[in-house]
């Protein structure tokens, strides 16, 4: 599983980064996945970020192969 966050999708709320800090981060006023972060689908508080993210820009996908 692989986390990405779409810029053209996010506007801002830092909500991501609010409720899974060690994952999400909020630069240049936009969500982000940090580096390593990746792969931390399993993780409770991503799926809560991917669930409150207001702009649904936060996406959980099959790692292509």
């Amino acid at each position: 599983m692989r986390i990405t966050v779409d810029r053209g999708l996010c506007y801002g709320s830092a909500e991501c980064a609010y409720r899974a800090p060690a994952v999400f981060a909020f630069e240049d006023g936009y969500g982000v996945v940090r580096a390593g972060g990746e792969e931390c689908a399993d993780d409770p508080l991503v799926r809560e970020a991917v669930e409150k993210c207001p702009s649904q820009a936060i996406r959980i996908t099959e790692r292509p192969g």
